[in-house]
């Protein structure tokens, strides 16, 4: 393959795959398949968020604030694609350093010439490639949805202004560093096993370097957003009346419709993060599908454990929980591990949402962090046990971390991934934490109290949802 300056962003495990094979890339020649597939991937995120995530959210808020959550997702995500064409795929997907990338592709640039924009993305199991500007779609709505998933943390009491001005900070200096740290990759024309090492070494992002698997979004996405939402809530303060007054979801057909939804566009989520319409994906594709069924069934169990009844806004969230675990392992285990993943997550979303929300004192108004950021990590975890060969994973990153830190087997990859899910929290802790506090200085991050006991609906967009 000729040497560009593109990133070669793909699963570590396909690398390693190839290097142990001693196999080198074909000369590029875009396979339809694998086009059409990512393409048809890009449009279920966009599914998952608009409508999926917007009305799942929706339904769980207050009526007079449903229209909010609706306008907030809906703007928050043409707000990202915007501001990822400018300049936040340049800094996610070139190469720089081992934390931030460049400005290569500034306003996309260079991306029109057709030399290039056929040889980004290599598939090593078959050698073909796919063009640039169908890896940039697809990455633009991962990070709107995940900017978009970070609202449900405080919703029905922040400004309009403040939600965007956040996320542009908040998407500029946690998501991009992230999104590099975790997946771009930089490497040789031609791959033998200590090639990729080294390469992988001297020119990846920092967490790539370490070995972590996150294949669609663990760290990146979930853990990324649920910690942002979570000293959001904090930041923001308590709705007024919570704890005191009923704020029960006022719709939770609209609820159990975007988990639909959600369910649906993750397949493309997940499985298209293989890149190619190939094994990789087919896995990925069987997970999705596995995973949050046993997690709807883990939290009704729960549910009927602790209160008797099992409810629809739990089977509606543990489908949640079950694809936010699968999310980091959907490509690198096996699914006997998948089921498991799936089957731990609805229990710990469970006691994410019951428990330690009680135990941490926020309004994390939609369970933002209960649900992601207690199942981003529980994935994250478990992806290092079930990536093991032994209990059905493909096992190669395990193998090649095991080499590189003098350790052996399912406790070294364990290690590297909760290093990763530490540095992550950290970051976008203190990211968050940053940009909240320039945001209230600024334009203030509440409003006031009568807006708020109106209503954001009729207060900050001059609309209702429903007519009388």
């Amino acid at each position: 393959m000729r040497r560009t300056s593109l990133p070669s962003v793909l699963p570590l495990s396909l690398l390693l795959a190839a290097a142990a094979a001693g196999a080198a890339p074909a000369a590029p020649v875009p396979d339809k398949g694998d086009v059409s597939w990512m393409l048809l991937s890009t449009l279920l995120v966009v599914l998952m968020t608009i409508p999926g995530l917007a009305l799942f959210y929706g339904g769980l808020v207050r009526a007079k604030n449903v229209l909010s959550v609706l306008m907030q997702v809906f703007v928050v995500f043409a707000l990202i694609v915007v501001l990822w064409f400018v300049y936040g795929y340049s800094l996610a997907f070139t190469e720089g350093n081992a934390f931030i990338g460049g400005l290569d592709r500034l306003l996309l640039r260079g991306a029109f010439d057709p030399a290039s924009g056929f040889a980004t993305v290599a598939t090593f199991s078959k050698g073909v490639v796919i063009p640039e500007f169908v890896f940039v779609a697809f990455q633009a709505t991962f990070a709107a949805i995940t900017c978009a998933l970070v609202v449900g943390a405080f919703a029905e009491r922040v400004r309009f202004a403040a939600v965007l001005l956040f996320l542009v900070l908040w998407f500029s200096f946690a998501y991009l560093p992230l999104a590099h740290m975790v997946w771009f990759w930089a490497g040789p024309d031609a791959y033998t096993g200590a090639e990729v090492v080294q390469a992988t070494n001297a020119r990846a992002g920092l967490i790539w370097q370490w070995g972590a698997l996150d294949f669609a979004g663990g760290t990146v996405v979930h853990i990324n957003a649920a910690v942002a939402g979570l000293v959001g809530s904090y930041m923001v303060g308590r709705r007024i009346g919570f704890g005191r007054e009923a704020m029960a979801p006022h719709n939770l057909t609209l609820t159990m419709i975007g988990a639909a939804l959600l369910w649906v566009g993750w397949f493309g989520f997940n499985a298209g993060s293989a890149l190619e319409a190939g094994n990789g994906a087919a896995l990925a594709f069987l997970n999705t599908l596995g995973a949050p069924a046993a997690a709807v069934l883990a939290w009704c169990l729960g549910e009927m454990l602790m209160k008797g009844k099992a409810s629809m806004l739990g089977a509606a969230s543990g489908a949640v929980a079950g694809l936010v675990a699968i999310t980091p392992a959907a490509g690198n285990v096996g699914l006997g591990g998948g089921l498991v993943i799936g089957f731990v997550s609805g229990l710990s979303g469970l006691w994410g949402v019951h428990g330690l929300k009680r135990l941490l004192g926020a309004d994390d108004a939609l369970d933002v962090f209960g649900i992601h950021g207690v199942c981003g990590i529980v994935g994250a975890l478990l992806t290092g046990v079930f990536n093991a060969q032994s209990l059905g994973g493909p096992g190669l990153v395990t193998d090649w971390v095991s080499a590189s830190v003098g350790s052996n087997g399912i406790l070294a990859q364990v290690a590297v991934q909760a290093k990763a899910v530490l540095l992550t929290i950290a970051w976008s802790g203190l990211v968050s934490l940053a940009a909240y506090k320039l945001v209230d200085l600024t334009v203030g991050l509440r409003v006031d109290e009568e807006s708020e006991r109106q209503g954001l609906d009729i207060s900050a967009h001059g609309e209702t949802a429903y007519t009388r």
